[in-house]
């Protein structure tokens, strides 16, 4: 096979980001991904990662656009396009079906219809359903299977959970993609994406939390026994630490994040002994005071406890509070913020960790950042999708199962974006 491009493309609130890579053969004449590049600009028209001015949207991602594909030196006719925001909500489903053969063998296109009917049970009024996550499988009243695919049965079900969001949210995300003249090849909620490359398998069969601090949404995802359990976004971010050090030092924006960027730290206690004075007149702040370090860290460590404490109530709903193995894992622009681990520790009760992604890129530099887990997470989303999509043209009679990541999506997945476009 030729090289196939996988374009990501990450529409947050603060940054446009973008990642690209290539699919290939290599000499074992199995599929591997490459990072070829990545790109960010800064963003206009998007809020809480919602479309609010689509004119300003859409030049911002034009721009980003325009980086990458100088950076990567090919054009780009299609993305993968991530979507967030508190817009973005989940509920849980069940589908029940019939099996189709008189000699009871469930075949794959069983489980695909297994699942659609789940998409039957919620239809929320101007809700569009962008996932349908199986969390698994019952045969005949057998519960707790995996891939039913091959086995003998009469009754088919399957527990899912359903990600959806807001039409108008979908649509004017899908709006501002189409009008810089690429093409939507899938929509994938953000964090999901993420999960994919900044933990690994053992980690979401055991228990992990993934934690994306953005500028103004930090999503949370939470995994066990392979299976999403609870994903949801709450609209507080690393912008209201800024914010936070604006209000308490009387110091412009621009000012209060040159100051977090300098001399933020999350845990006070990780600071030297001997305090560090800031003059804040030398920042542009238009105040002739001095302040210490410390002060500045105890103002962050307020807002990060809150943070967590959101990150805490959501496990308490699910009762994994102080239960998951694998810990909290931290990424997002938030999660550059140093003690960030150390306060995670402190209020979760869980190992805590950053995450990065572990794929060959050719800029590492860019790749690995916890900003640009999104952009690269789907990347590896599309990766996923294409092997499982080669497995099944490979397999000729429908029968050949999934691996991987991705394998409770499947091929049909691109599917589910028709109806996005206007």
């Amino acid at each position: 096979m030729k090289e196939r491009l996988i374009v990501g493309l990450d529409i947050g609130t603060s940054h446009i980001r973008i990642a690209a890579g290539s699919v290939s053969l290599n000499h074992e004449k199995q599929l591997q991904l490459n990072i070829l590049g990545a790109a960010e600009v800064q963003s206009a028209g998007v809020a809480k990662g919602a479309v609010v001015a689509l004119d300003d949207a859409v030049s911002s991602i034009t721009s980003c656009l325009e980086q990458a594909e100088r950076a990567v030196g090919l054009p780009f006719s299609e993305a993968i396009v991530g979507i967030g925001g508190v817009a973005i909500g989940c509920q849980e489903a069940k589908g029940v079906i019939g099996v189709s053969r008189t000699d009871g063998e469930i075949r794959a296109e069983d489980v695909a219809r297994a699942i659609d009917s789940a998409r039957a049970y919620i239809n929320p009024a101007n809700q569009e359903i962008v996932h349908v996550q199986p969390r698994g499988f019952s045969v005949d009243g057998q519960h707790g299977i995996r891939d039913p695919v091959g086995m003998q049965g009469i009754r088919l079900e399957v527990d899912t959970l359903i990600i959806h969001g807001l039409s108008a949210h979908v649509r004017n995300v899908t709006q501002a993609v189409f009008r810089t003249n690429v093409d939507v090849n899938m929509m994938v909620y953000g964090i999901m994406a993420c999960a994919a490359i900044v933990t690994t398998a053992r980690q979401r069969e055991l228990g992990v939390c993934v934690v994306n601090i953005g500028a103004s949404t930090t999503s949370i995802a939470v995994y066990e026994n392979g299976d999403l359990m609870k994903a949801v976004t709450v609209a507080i971010g690393a912008d209201n630490i800024t914010n936070d050090i604006a209000i308490v030092l009387r110091v412009s924006l621009d000012a209060a994040e040159r100051i977090k960027c300098e001399f933020g730290c999350a845990n006070p206690e990780m600071l030297p002994k001997r305090a560090h004075p800031i003059e804040l007149v030398s920042y542009g702040g238009g105040v002739d005071e001095t302040v210490t370090d410390r002060h500045i860290s105890e103002i962050i460590h307020a807002r990060v406890e809150e943070i967590y404490s959101k990150v805490e109530s959501e496990l308490k709903k699910i009762d994994r509070e102080g239960l998951l193995p694998a810990g909290i894992v931290i990424t997002g622009g938030g999660a550059k913020l140093p003690g960030m681990v150390e306060v995670g520790k402190e209020c979760l009760r869980l190992p805590c960790e950053v995450g990065h992604s572990s794929l060959t890129s050719s800029m590492p530099e860019m790749t690995q950042d916890p900003n640009f887990s999104v952009a690269v997470g789907l990347v590896a989303w599309g990766y996923e999708s294409l092997k499982n999509d080669n497995m099944y043209a490979s397999a000729g009679s429908g029968k050949g199962k999934k691996n991987g990541f991705l394998k409770k999506i499947g091929s049909p997945i691109r599917n589910l974006f028709k109806s996005f476009a206007p």
